[in-house]
């Protein structure tokens, strides 16, 4: 097996390929004076189990470019196998029509990613676990939620609590607070907008206890931001946030350490300063099943 590793995930194609004990490639990627992107990949993939890992987040469209150019690269070798390692998917969540008129952007990115030459996917906690029916081929979505649970682990916390702040994150919420024995639950949350959410308060029992707020993408933080208003008016202890996909757009962190967030803990899925875990080995474990 081969990695490639594309411009966006350098490091998590790094931790891949050590834990598989095969050789990663790094390919030619510039840009012509036009703007138009070049790729070029130099190995000799022929006959060769081709892994290209390479995520999508902003600028999503270069992202996008780089990854489709890379899969055709490869598959002009003639290569045996190719998979698509996309840790964090671009367009995810425009999977279907909100208003007439709209597009849905993800059933189009899939088809791009299929004529490419993709024959496999690997994504990590794609956010709505229906939408990978877009793609005709076998896609993988693994989570990253026991591996920041683990995190959490070494931390020493005080009687701790994984809180969705959702029903749609408790999932990954009871799947964290299993690594360490601990409990789980979660808010109510109403989206008004793209961009605002409304979070309800429910009955908690939080006072001095540390809550880790845990969801698959903190984009703005805002939802992070209400939760923490609520657990600070319980007397709770020190609170902190996790995530699969660190975006934090919109100088979330800010906003979110401004209500009393400790830390933010994301993963490689982008990388960041953020990205204190990493989703290799859950990564391979896909990739390992695949082959066996």
């Amino acid at each position: 097996m081969i990695v490639v590793g594309g411009s966006a995930s350098q490091r998590l194609a790094e931790g891949v390929a050590k834990s598989l004990g095969c050789k990663l490639v790094h390919p030619e990627v510039k840009r012509f004076p036009d703007g138009e992107l070049y790729i070029r990949i130099q190995e000799d993939l022929r006959g060769e189990d081709v892994v290209v890992v390479q995520s999508t987040h902003h600028p999503q469209n270069d992202r996008l470019m780089e990854l489709f150019l890379l899969l055709e690269a490869a598959k002009e070798q003639d290569v045996k196998h190719l998979t698509a390692v996309i840790p964090y998917l671009a367009y995810a969540r425009q999977d279907k029509l909100f208003k007439r008129g709209e597009a849905v952007s993800l059933k189009l990115v899939s088809k791009f990613i299929e004529e490419a030459g993709a024959q496999d996917v690997v994504v990590v906690d794609i956010h709505e676990e229906e939408s990978v029916s877009y793609f005709s081929i076998p896609v993988r979505n693994v989570t990253a939620a026991p591996l920041l649970g683990r995190y959490f682990k070494g931390l020493g916390l005080t009687n701790p609590l994984f809180l969705g702040p959702d029903e749609k994150a408790v999932k990954q919420a009871s799947s964290a607070a299993k690594e360490l024995e601990a409990s789980f639950d979660c808010l109510k949350k109403e989206r008004l907008t793209p961009n605002q959410v409304v979070t309800s308060e429910k009955s908690l029992d939080v006072e001095r206890r540390d809550v880790v707020i845990i969801d698959d993408i903190i984009s703005t933080g805002g939802t992070i931001v209400e939760a923490a208003k609520i657990l600070k008016n319980k007397g709770v202890g020190r609170i902190f946030a996790a995530c699969t996909h660190a975006v934090l757009a919109e100088n979330a962190f800010g906003r979110m350490a401004s209500v009393g967030v400790e830390r933010v803990v994301g993963t490689d899925t982008i990388e960041t300063p953020w990205s204190t875990v990493s989703v290799a080995p859950v990564v391979v474990e896909a990739l390992m099943k695949r082959g066996s």
